[in-house]
């Protein structure tokens, strides 16, 4: 089977080194991996053509895959990457199982907790807005429902992980748990 392998990594000055990392260990689970970066748009397209491309690229690559296991460990700010959270979705609408990891164990509802500054209300319904009204999610999930209920809705798991700070976007325990799990359903 082959595995979709999408996070933020593709951005980290030794990007190719965790990829190799992942791939090794992927293909010791018995998997046929596939990342952003197997393949390359063309080196003399810039700009907005090359950013299509890429996407057109990281598509391919996505349909040929039979499942994903996505990185959500928060990027650039309380949520997971966008682009991860694209494909994460492209999989799950293609009916494709996922799975997911996040190297911080912190929900979503406590890191928007936090961007407030701890500023929340009730108001009259008992939903928990910030100061700006806007309201929370209080499901006590590792991101927005939608990334969560996709996973569990395709019996996947998401699994936390406490990384060191330093190590937030090399570490691969919990990449290594989404593999043994997705060994034991999908390979036995």
């Amino acid at each position: 089977m082959k595995v979709y392998l999408a996070g933020p990594e593709v951005f980290l000055p030794n990007a190719r080194a965790i990829l190799d990392e992942k791939i090794e260990l992927t293909r010791a689970h018995g998997f046929v991996p596939v990342c952003p970066g197997d393949l390359e748009a063309p080196a003399s397209l810039k700009g907005n053509a090359r950013g299509l491309a890429t996407s057109e690229v990281n598509e391919k690559l996505m349909m040929s895959a039979d499942f994903i296991i996505a990185n959500l460990t928060p990027f650039r700010g309380i949520a997971a990457d966008v682009g991860t959270v694209y494909e994460l979705g492209f999989m799950c609408g293609r009916a494709c199982p996922a799975y997911a990891f996040t190297n911080t164990v912190v929900g979503h509802y406590e890191r928007v907790k936090d961007y407030y500054g701890g500023h929340l209300r009730t108001d009259e319904t008992g939903a928990v807005r910030g100061p700006d009204g806007l309201e929370l999610e209080t499901y006590d999930m590792i991101d927005n429902l939608m990334l969560d209920g996709g996973i569990e809705n395709r019996k996947g798991i998401i699994v936390r992980h406490a990384a060191l700070p330093e190590e937030l976007y090399t570490d691969l325990t919990a990449f290594k748990g989404c593999l043994v799990a997705a060994s034991r359903q999908l390979l036995s």
